[in-house]
Parts: C-alpha cells; sequence; structure tokens
C-alpha cells in the first residue's frame, strides 16, 4: 500500500509540473512572439522558410516518381504520406523545443545558462519553454496537407483505433526528437558547445521520411536501433498505410522514446553535476 501511495504521489507530482510547463509556456510564448513582430518582414519569412523548402522537396520527390511506377514496393502516394507524417512529430519538436539548440550553440558557453539555474523551476523545463520557432507552423500545415492529399489516392485500410494510434505515434515520434537534442545539448556541459554535433545527428533524421528498405542494411539497422529516426515516421506510418505489424511500429515508438528520454534526464543532470559557469 506504500509502494502503491509512493508512485500515486509521483504522477500526481509529474501531472503538476506538465501542467505548470504548458502554462509558462504560454506566457513565454507571448512573449516570444511580441519580440519577433517588432520584425514583421523577418517573422513571414521564418513562417513560410520551412514551407517553401518542404515544398521543393516535394517537387523533387515527383521528379524522381516521373520515371518509376514504385520505390521498393511504395508507390508515389504512400511516400508523399510517410513524407507528411515524418513533418508532424519532428514540427512539434521544432515549436515547443528548439531552444535546445542554443543551449548546444552558445548559451553554455557564453556563460549564459546561468540564469537558468536561478529560476525556481526545472532548468530543463525553463530552457525548453524560454521560446517556440513560429516557422515550424510551415512543416505542421505541409504534413497535415501531404497526409490529406496523399489519403485521397490510397486505399487506406481505416479502422477507428488508427486515429488514436497515429496520435500517440506523433507524440512518442517527438519524444524522440527532443530527447536525442536534450542528450546530444548536453555534452555542451563538458566541451561548453555542441551545435555541431547536434546539427550532425539531427540531420540522419532526413532518412525517416523514406521506406527504409531502399537503405543499405547498415543505415536501415542505425536509424532504427541506435538512433531510432525510423521510428519517428517510416515504421508508424507504414503500420497506418499497410496494418503491418503494431506492435513493433506502434509500440517501439513509444519504448523508443522512453527509453531515450530516460537516458536524456539522466545524461542531462549528470551534465548540470559538472557544469562550470563559462564565458568572455
Amino acid at each position: 500500500m506504500c509502494l502503491w501511495g509512493d508512485f500515486c504521489l509521483k504522477i500526481f507530482e509529474i501531472f503538476k509540473e506538465v501542467r505548470r510547463g504548458f502554462r509558462l509556456f504560454r506566457i513565454f510564448a507571448a512573449q516570444h512572439l511580441k519580440k519577433l513582430m517588432e520584425y514583421k518582414v523577418d517573422f513571414i519569412t521564418g513562417a513560410c522558410s520551412f514551407l517553401i523548402d518542404q515544398v521543393v522537396n516535394i517537387a523533387f520527390l515527383a521528379i524522381i516518381f516521373g520515371g518509376v511506377e514504385s520505390l521498393k514496393g511504395w508507390s508515389y502516394y504512400e511516400i508523399m504520406f510517410i513524407y507528411g507524417f515524418s513533418l508532424l512529430p519532428k514540427g512539434l519538436d521544432h515549436l515547443f523545443c528548439d531552444n535546445l539548440w542554443n543551449v548546444g550553440y552558445g548559451i553554455v558557453r557564453r556563460g549564459e545558462f546561468d540564469k537558468y539555474l536561478t529560476r525556481p523551476i526545472s532548468p530543463l523545463l525553463s530552457v525548453t519553454v524560454e521560446m517556440f520557432q513560429v516557422d515550424s507552423l510551415g512543416e505542421l500545415v505541409v504534413g497535415i496537407a501531404l497526409i490529406i492529399t496523399s489519403v485521397t489516392h490510397i486505399d487506406l485500410p481505416f479502422v477507428w483505433y488508427d486515429i488514436p494510434l497515429a496520435i500517440v505515434a506523433v507524440l512518442f515520434g517527438m519524444l524522440i526528437y527532443t530527447s536525442i537534442k536534450i542528450i546530444l545539448a548536453s555534452i555542451s556541459f563538458w566541451t561548453k558547445q555542441s551545435g555541431h554535433i547536434i546539427n550532425m545527428i539531427y540531420g540522419m533524421n532526413d532518412f525517416s521520411k523514406y521506406p527504409v528498405e531502399i537503405y543499405s542494411r547498415p543505415v536501415r539497422y542505425g536509424i532504427t536501433y541506435i538512433i531510432p529516426f525510423a521510428f519517428t515516421a517510416f515504421y508508424p506510418a507504414s503500420y497506418l498505410l499497410r496494418h503491418t505489424d503494431p506492435v513493433f511500429s506502434i509500440l517501439g515508438t513509444v519504448i523508443a522514446g522512453c527509453v531515450l528520454f530516460a537516458i536524456g534526464l539522466a545524461v542531462w543532470h549528470k551534465g548540470l553535476s559538472v557544469y562550470e559557469s563559462a564565458g568572455s
């Protein structure tokens, strides 16, 4: 009974921290949006930049399929669905957790991380809620548009529980992205800067936008079991498209997200324990 009470208390504390995080995010987001709106042209450019980038990528995909009917058994609209699905967890991570890039690129090196240690909330939560990226809306809009367009050309084997499973996959796919950034950003506590490492590893997420069958075995293994970007898009999207192996595709995404997040928290707290203020 005591163990059950401790467990419930822990869950309640986590729930309160999450609610507090969302409340703080709304406050910080409103202030950040006001700063962005001071330079309206830059604001509009940022909002449209990712939209243009994704349109170019889709045009390139259309050019490829101009000469072939399928790619390793996947049709053009199936790959469009996978591509669109990949933009949802990535866009949410970009929207809510993009300030982690700044930890790797200079917050620690310039000695600016000290301010997060003086706030009466978790430094990780404080870093995360401080900023949101409006240009991520381009990713989300394109992702939704691609999914809607592709399903009108695909005989999708839909059942009612696919919707909650898709939501779970998107949320835990976002957690995979965020956890990877937490782990890589934490390296800066030892090296003072890790932005280039984040950029190099995070760039591998492009592999998740296409079927894993088109890659060599080492690449497939790497993006599935080492840096599991394939669980952010291809595996859950392939289940929604063909209803194949839901345990591996959906539960695998949940497990990958939870494991990476636990590793991320451990590395982050270890990094905090060795942090020394820096700057010039």
